[in-house]
């Protein structure tokens, strides 16, 4: 770790220095940053998992601009033009921006006009007429090198003066700013704009302009697909009559007369700058755009894996269809396929619907299928006839007076897990649809372990994500998943390989290990079996004991968050309260502690006091999931249509996905509504986020229904009080 670097960084950080450099030393030692985050608190004053990935991206920053800074320096000394005055501001420079700006006119690129003129020996003549104006123009012509008039020497000379005023650091410094705080970005329809957007999805784009400062995110990522798709232009107007004016006034102030100098001037605008400025700034624009959607998308998806297992319930799993059947699995708590079979309630051929005979088959089959494996809930995936299967499943509960509820489950994805390798080897003997089925019931009893199975990019709960560069969304997908099942922590004899990959510590090569000695030895029956794991060093030990359970083993801490090198400490904590081992997880660990200072017994025992106060949560109820204080399921016995909602309606429901716009709300009909951010709540609101997550439970009333565009919109303000 480099000290300048570091010194740098924390410049940048809206943490203290010592948080900083406690972070990145901690990284540099080789420790994840899930570890860090629950284990090692002290040190770090506390930084969760977001800080401490901000911490080290901010230091690549730096390293990256001193790597570049270094390699223009070199470039520009190689060439011999590397003043001092130059080099002080390159190593001044805080941004990639500025230092590419100094070092454009050094830049191997190209021949260009210009550098021809140059070459022609028209570089006196160029400063001569910027300077006064006027020259011998005659003196200048050079047969030899293609110079053969006056207009060929003026041309020349004026490339080169346009190109000198386009390469200006300064002037390029003063017009960025100018595109940034006064351009407008303006979109108008293409000619061939209808034929490409028939059903009129960017008819907001068609005539609209917004200024540069002023413009979300979503809007940039709208704007690129639809001038992607050929429906509309784009550009950034900065008002160019603004800025010839301020040209006129830099440069021709002194030289009011001087026309080659304001021809230079105003071609090296029109041509070099502005069209460099205003790709640049659409640019940046992007990754802006592009760095929002990736949390957005990031944020969405944590809620969605850390939503409420529905634990120790037998599910069935309901993959819905109309002509080829609805696919139906049962699996026990711990998710085991039970069953599976297909019903046909709604059409056995194409455009031939069911008959109420068929229906009441379907319903039968239904019936004896949850009585006999004493079914508690229903998971329907929300695909195609979802809204057909749950009021089918509705209609059976109410006639035969079922204790089952159901849940409307999002199956994105699901298709793209029941089709790879992995599902193949864990059901090889089911087909497709059937393997659907049984990912759809155990999404409901644990969201985390079975959407970690799917590429997240293929759950749908972002905005334009597939917009979105695979680099960047891969990484942040990676860290949230890290983030999630760290948290959360995994039961270390039945854990899916695939799902300790994600542990902290562990490569692919050691989680499959795991589940190799544990096949071949049986359960663990403690933490320390790991360490006879092959290739499973001390390092890997440390990083990753904390975060496996196991689950009614030896010793009751390995099924907490208590790390193993704390165990020594637990022992002085509970001698020191006069408890028993056996007493943990009763009341018993609550009572002691009645009147104690937890400042001054961590003192005692000479351990910071927030990692005591983790101690004491998991000794108090061990084997606690974090998702517990997350919303559970919305459960459901009865279902609604679209043409059964009226405005003002009072609903519940589930939130499926949050947007810069707003967060759409599953009620229980076939299209999720739209709550604007508007009407997300009476106070001002700049991101939804701050308001609803995925998988938040809420109330809302219907604002208007458009039966004809299946359009839903609603409010979570009560339409009586304002609230």
């Amino acid at each position: 770790m480099d000290q300048n670097y570091l010194h740098q960084a924390a410049t940048m950080l809206p943490f203290k220095f010592e948080q900083v450099q406690a972070a990145l030393t901690l990284l540099t030692a080789g420790n994840t940053v899930p570890f860090i985050a629950r284990y090692r608190k002290e040190q770090t004053g506390n930084l969760d998992e977001v800080a401490l990935r901000q911490i080290a991206s901010t230091y690549e920053q730096v390293e990256k601009l001193a790597r570049r800074k270094q390699t223009v320096l070199n470039g520009i000394a190689e060439q011999g033009k590397l003043t001092a005055s130059l080099r002080k501001q390159i190593e001044a420079a805080t941004d990639l921006i500025t230092v590419e700006d100094l070092y454009l006119p050094y830049k191997h690129k190209k021949q260009t006009k210009a550098q021809k003129a140059r070459a022609a020996g028209l570089e006196p003549l160029a400063r001569l007429l910027l300077t006064k104006g006027t020259a011998r123009v005659a003196d200048f012509i050079n047969p030899t090198s293609g110079i053969l008039t006056t207009t060929d020497a003026l041309a020349g000379a004026h490339e080169i003066m346009a190109e000198a005023f386009g390469e200006n650091a300064g002037l390029r410094g003063w017009m960025r700013q100018r595109f940034q705080q006064h351009g407008r970005v303006v979109t108008r329809k293409k000619a061939s704009g209808q034929k490409n957007d028939p059903q009129e999805v960017y008819a907001t784009y068609y005539d609209w302009e917004l200024p540069v400062k002023k413009i979300a995110p979503y809007q940039v990522l709208a704007i690129n697909r639809a001038e992607k798709a050929g429906v509309i232009q784009v550009k950034i107007d900065p008002d160019d009559s603004y800025i010839y004016q301020y040209l006129h006034s830099r440069y021709s102030s002194r030289q009011p007369d001087n026309q080659y100098l304001q021809a230079a001037y105003l071609d090296g605008y029109k041509r070099f700058i502005k069209p460099a400025i205003e790709r640049e700034i659409r640019t940046t624009m992007t990754e802006q755009a592009v760095t929002a959607a990736v949390k957005v998308f990031g944020n969405n998806l944590y809620h969605l894996l850390m939503q409420a297992p529905l634990k120790g319930r037998t599910v069935l799993g309901w993959d819905p269809a109309f002509r080829t059947g609805c696919k139906l699995a049962v699996v026990d708590p711990t998710g085991k396929l039970l069953a599976k079979t297909v019903i046909y309630p709604h059409e056995l051929s194409k455009g031939q619907k069911a008959t109420s005979q068929q229906r009441a088959q379907a319903a039968r089959e239904l019936v004896a299928m949850i009585q006999r494996y004493q079914v508690e809930m229903i998971a329907i995936g929300n695909g195609t006839a979802s809204r057909e299967s749950a009021q089918f499943v509705a209609t059976v509960i109410q006639q035969h007076a079922l204790a089952v509820k159901f849940v409307i489950v999002n199956e994105a994805g699901a298709s793209v897990y029941s089709a790879s390798e992995l599902a193949r080897q864990e059901f090889p003997d089911l087909n497709v649809e059937e393997r659907s089925a049984i990912s759809i019931a155990r999404r409901l009893q644990d969201p985390l372990a079975e959407l970690i199975k799917i590429d997240p990019q293929a759950i749908g709960v972002g905005q334009y994500q597939h917009d979105l560069p695979t680099k960047e969304l891969s990484a942040q997908v990676d860290a949230i998943v890290e983030t999630s099942v760290n948290q959360v922590g995994v039961n270390l004899n039945t854990a899916s390989a695939e799902l300790l990959t994600h542990i902290s510590g562990l490569s692919k090569t050691t989680a499959h290990n795991i589940v190799a000695y544990r096949n071949e030895h049986g359960n663990f029956t403690n933490r320390i079996q790991l360490k006879q794991v092959p290739r499973l060093g001390p390092k890997a030990f440390e990083q990753a004991a904390g975060f496996l359970r196991v689950v009614n083993g030896e010793n009751i801490l390995d099924n907490t968050n208590i790390h193993p090198e704390s165990y020594p400490l637990v022992q002085r904590l509970l001698t020191e309260l006069g408890l028993k081992p056996e007493q943990i997880g009763t009341e018993a660990i609550g009572l002691a502690l009645v009147g104690v200072s937890l400042s001054q017994l961590a003192h005692q025992l000479g351990v910071g006091e927030t990692t005591l106060n983790d101690i004491i949560a998991d000794l108090k109820k061990p084997g606690r999931d974090y998702r517990e204080q997350m919303p559970a399921p919305l459960l459901r016995d009865d279902v609604l249509h679209l043409a059964d909602l009226k405005p003002g309606m009072h609903l519940q429901g589930t939130v499926r996905n949050v947007v810069d716009f707003g967060a759409f709300v599953d009620v229980g009909v076939k299209q999720d509504g739209l709550v604007h951010i508007s009407q997300l709540s009476t106070n001002y609101v700049a991101n939804p986020r701050e308001v609803v997550a995925v998988g938040d439970i809420v109330d809302v009333w219907v604002i208007a229904v458009d039966q004809k565009r299946e359009r839903l919109q609603l409010s979570m303000m009560a339409p009586e009080t304002g609230k």
